[in-house]
């Protein structure tokens, strides 16, 4: 089995959270080969934590930036994910991991990733389910993620498909862009879910540096910039409101989509990906999401054999 990743966390102020993850990471059937912890200038015990780790750990590696003075979502994070990066001899590792700290993962999740990467070499970008802990019930409660593509909080990449989309973008949206980058070159985007690959989110997904609305409003900005086209922005801002926050998350996504179209905010430079993504969105509309990844995984079959013989 093919198994040697790395992981590369960027983090800010995650000392509420991050020893769950940390204890679940160093607890998995097959530990990463290198774990790259990036610390984008916390404040708060964020640092001590991770020096107690680091001197238990061999494969856990540190990298401290400076204190911008405030938590950065979405470029922010890339920013503080590629200083990681660039620290990695990328070549040395089969798979690579872009993982949150604010997480508890299951402790077959890695090994279970790898397993499926290798057994469909097609396999670009994979995750399991986030799910969160209603704190009233104790409900373990999925958060409705689609099956189009892998979770931004774990991303789980084959190094040569990673390479070949060109990494992520540094914008908002750089973890739904890279799904759609996948499948135009005939790779397979997924996430699963499985029992030892539901893992827990401790923290709201798209809950943002202010609030859970903030996050929705940023999300519709995000389509916008990736080039979403109207109809299928207000379907999915339509489907939104019967989510939690019910009614007003879904409105806050039509809301941001719409206010960057009045502000004429920037969109992504390439026609070419904007085109394939607006495709893809008519068919979901048209015969389901499900359906329409699988005809578009089966038509780009072609471009994945042509470079992959």
């Amino acid at each position: 089995m093919l198994a040697s990743y790395v992981v590369i966390s960027p983090c800010r102020n995650e000392a509420e959270f991050m020893r769950n993850t940390l204890d679940s990471v160093v607890n998995q059937t097959v530990l990463p080969t290198l774990w790259v912890i990036v610390d984008d200038g916390s404040t708060d015990d964020t640092p001590k934590i991770l020096l107690e780790y680091v001197q238990q750990y061999s494969f856990i590696r540190v990298v401290t930036r400076d204190n911008r003075g405030h938590r950065s979502v979405g470029p922010g994070v890339i920013d503080a994910f590629y200083e990681g990066l660039d620290t990695v001899d990328l070549k040395q590792f089969n798979f690579l991991c872009k993982l949150d700290l604010d997480l508890v993962l299951p402790p077959r999740y890695f090994e279970t990733l790898i397993s499926k990467m290798n057994d469909n070499p097609r396999l670009g970008n994979c995750s399991g389910k986030p799910y969160y802990i209603n704190k009233i019930t104790g409900e373990f409660i999925s958060e409705g993620c689609g099956d189009e593509n892998a979770i931004g909080a774990s991303k789980f990449y084959r190094r040569e498909c990673f390479e070949e989309i060109g990494g992520f973008i540094r914008q908002v949206m750089w973890d739904g862009i890279d799904g759609h980058r996948c499948r135009q070159l005939g790779w397979i985007a997924i996430s699963w879910d499985e029992p030892d690959l539901r893992f827990t989110h401790l923290r709201p997904m798209g809950s943002s540096q202010n609030n859970i609305i903030t996050g929705r409003i940023r999300h519709g900005a995000g389509q916008y910039f990736m080039g979403t086209g109207i109809i299928y922005m207000l379907a999915s801002g339509l489907y939104r409101t019967t989510r939690p926050p019910v009614i007003i998350g879904g409105l806050a996504m039509i809301w941001g989509y719409v206010k960057s179209g009045l502000t004429r905010a920037p969109r992504y430079e390439d026609d070419e990906l904007i085109s394939f993504i607006r495709k893809y969105q008519w068919a979901s509309l048209l015969k389901g999401k499900k359906r329409a990844t699988e005809d578009i995984n089966d038509k780009q079959l072609g471009v994945w054999t042509d470079k992959h013989p």
